[in-house]
């Protein structure tokens, strides 16, 4: 049988994947031009102790590639990850697009997907409040098409004018570079409590949506409203929707500022292990289609970013599943050097006038331009298209190909006219004909003018638990303001939102509450804006730590370990130290890593063995005490088994009821525990069940402490 490596590939099929890739097994150590080398670890110098000489080519060679090794970042969505994957659709979309990779259910499509934070550096960590970029490349037949979006809905402005202001506004003040990656700062919020139109944005901004579990977790969104067009040229509006099918969960924000020390590449890891294990992420992408014909059928602007469309509205249509099942083998020469671009379509697949996308159409080639160095970027590997590539651009910096014709011109006769147009019946793009007519002028639409009665459903739409979440967040947020008056001015906006949000907010700052709503509330919701609902989709792929020490109780463990892997959880025992632990029975079990290298915040539940020595070891120990206090402050599932039950209660958990001796399994409020009557793997099922659920809100809800 052919050798194969992890992804299942022998060499001979990634020979036909990519040819470029390297295969350092195969040969010699070269220069860039192929020369071999004999020694890379002493400069050619003369004499032992003489000075090292100019013509020493691979020392200059080497030296110059290592002081070029990085290329400008990303001004935006910097510091990111990706992965290979598939699409495929569910049924023929030829009803309402001609793009040939929804045609056929049986045919996928492959593509790389990038996820990424926006406003900080390369250098920042996964889990700051901030919206998260989710970035589609279809390698289709007919050429690449990039679905280039957010895990919000809307965005923070309505025309891409004033892009630059946003970024610079929420970028580190430009006298200190203060602070990476944060929005809780003067000059972000300046800029927002001026701009009305931000409002709806902002809200998503403030709520848990900005702090993903996971990008596994995470729902994806192309923003505006694009056009499906079919073959015979009629157009139907079309919005993108991403949803993951493990469901859409966060974290918290004491979670995520302890995460951002105790592990930064959070997020980077959970995807790189979720692949390497083979627990591949899995999406299904869904539209929402509006008729040319309803373009003006809604009380707001189909052309605006800022706003959705409710899906009570227009339901989102299931149309076809993503499933990521491949690492990068190179960070820099794939996820790094991957260029995305609104306006790489397919025919099929068309833009609206919406004056944000119209403005991304430009910028995003603009970015690669000076990112990769000039206009030979596609011909990179990973922006590559699968679909043959023919025109008369020639030369420029990074020039891959080997051109032979002798006319790079169009119309030609030395080349037979080669290569020569196509027409739309053999695939060409042709644009959506919309007929246009106006007047020069710099002027918005008088239906871009409603800002706030979206934010506002999308407030009315939050469970309680996430009205908190909101609440806390601006005042985190506001009060890491200097300016009094900007304080006060975003309170004044929150007003035109809801009366209570506002006031809740100013209370929590220190400011005069408003005497009344500036805008009575619509009354109007959305569930699908609320991630409450999300429970029970299962614990697959969940991390848990079962914390044990010496004298365990290996009944415990492997009741635990056996029922939570069937789950497929993933379970690891966290001890005082690694390696081998003594049972209560005289044998050993196998301790996955130290307490002191690993957090409550890394894992989504904590379950304590039983064993007596263990216990009070564990109970000696701060560290592991601290385990169970926080995890139950984060509204994770904890659970106790056998004698560890008594560990759990001198903790005197908040609100909560323990199991005594004549209970069987007790789950009160996500806390499993058990008495007399029940055993290792009853606690352990219990245990498992709850942790689907992914965070216990209910504590926050019913008054037990969290």
């Amino acid at each position: 049988m052919p050798q194969q490596d992890q992804g299942g590939r022998t060499p001979e099929k990634q020979e036909q994947l990519d040819p470029l890739r390297d295969r350092p097994e195969d040969g010699h150590l070269t220069t860039n031009s192929g020369t071999r080398l004999h020694d890379t670890d002493n400069s050619l110098s003369a004499g032992e102790r003489g000075p090292t000489l100019m013509e020493d080519f691979h020392f200059r060679e080497k030296i110059t590639h290592f002081d070029h090794e990085r290329i400008p970042e990303r001004v935006v969505h910097a510091r990111g990850a990706g992965a290979y994957g598939h699409f495929r659709p569910y049924e023929s979309l030829a009803e309402f697009t001609k793009a040939d990779f929804l045609q056929d259910p049986d045919r996928s499509t492959p593509v790389f997907v990038r996820f990424s934070t926006v406003a900080g550096s390369r250098g920042s960590a996964d889990t700051v409040r901030d919206v998260r970029g989710f970035a589609t490349k279809f390698y289709t037949r007919e050429g690449n098409y990039d679905l280039v979006g957010n895990n919000m809905p809307v965005f923070f402005i309505q025309d891409a004018i004033k892009f630059p202001d946003f970024v610079h506004a929420v970028k580190p003040e430009p006298n200190n570079e203060i602070p990476q990656a944060q929005s809780a700062h003067d000059t972000f919020w300046d800029f927002v409590s001026l701009q009305p139109e931000s409002m709806h944005m902002v809200l998503w901004l403030m709520s848990d949506r900005a702090l993903p579990r996971s990008y596994r977790m995470m729902q994806g969104f192309g923003v505006h409203t694009f056009r499906f067009v079919d073959a015979q040229g009629c157009g139907t509006f079309v919005k993108f929707h991403w949803k993951p099918l493990l469901g859409t969960h966060s974290l918290v924000w004491d979670e995520c500022q302890k995460i951002g020390g105790q592990d930064p590449d959070f997020n980077r890891r959970d995807l790189w292990e979720a692949i390497e294990t083979g627990n591949f992420p899995e999406y299904e992408l869904g539209v929402q289609l509006v008729p040319e014909k309803d373009e003006f059928a809604f009380d707001f602007d189909l052309l605006d970013p800022t706003k959705i469309i409710p899906e009570e509205i227009v339901p989102v249509r299931p149309i076809g599943k993503m499933t990521l099942d491949r690492n990068p083998d190179n960070f820099f020469a794939e996820t790094e050097q991957i260029a995305f671009h609104t306006a790489h379509v397919v025919p099929g697949i068309d833009f609206t006038n919406d004056p944000l996308l119209q403005g991304r159409n430009f910028s995003y080639l603009d970015t690669q331009l000076i990112r990769l160095g000039g206009p030979n970027f596609e011909q990179l590997p990973v922006n590559r298209p699968v679909a043959t590539v023919r025109n008369n651009q020639r030369d420029g910096y990074g020039q891959q190909r080997i051109h032979p014709a002798r006319a790079a011109y169009a119309p030609n006769s030395l080349s037979g006219g080669c290569p020569a147009v196509a027409s739309p019946d053999h695939g060409a793009y042709l644009h959506y004909a919309e007929r246009v007519d106006g007047a020069k002028i710099r002027k918005r639409s008088e239906s871009f003018n409603d800002h706030y009665s979206q934010a506002t459903l999308f407030w009315n739409s939050m469970a309680d638990w996430e009205k908190e979440h909101i609440v806390a967040a601006y005042r985190f947020e506001l009060g890491k303001v200097d300016t009094r008056e900007i304080r006060e001015r975003t309170v004044d906006r929150l007003n035109h939102i809801d009366n209570d949000l506002a006031t809740r907010v100013a209370e929590g700052l220190g400011l005069t509450p408003p005497a009344g709503p500036a805008i009575p509330n619509h009354g109007r919701s959305s569930p699908a804006l609320s991630m409450a609902g999300q429970e029970g989709l299962g614990p697959a792929t969940r991390k848990v730590a079962v914390l044990a020490a010496d004298g365990v109780s290996a009944a415990d463990v492997r009741a635990l370990r056996d029922t939570l892997t069937a789950a497929g959880v993933i379970a690891e025992v966290l001890a005082p130290h690694p390696g081998e632990l003594r049972t209560a029975d005289g044998g050993t079990v196998a301790a996955d890593k130290a307490l002191t290298t690993m957090a409550s915040t890394l894992y989504d539940g904590v379950v304590l063995a039983g064993g007596e020595e263990s216990v009070r070891t564990l109970a000696a120990n701060g560290r592991a005490v601290h385990y169970l206090t926080e995890a139950f402050a984060h509204n994770k599932t904890v659970a106790a088994v056998g004698d560890a039950v008594e560990l759990l209660r001198t903790l005197r958990l908040p609100g909560v009821r323990l199991a005594e001796d004549g209970d069987g399994v007790v789950d009160d409020h996500g806390v499993v525990s058990a008495g007399g009557g029940a055993g290792p793997t009853e606690v352990a099922e219990t245990f498992t069940e709850a942790l689907a659920n992914h965070r216990h809100w209910d504590r926050e809800v019913d008054g037990v402490a969290a």
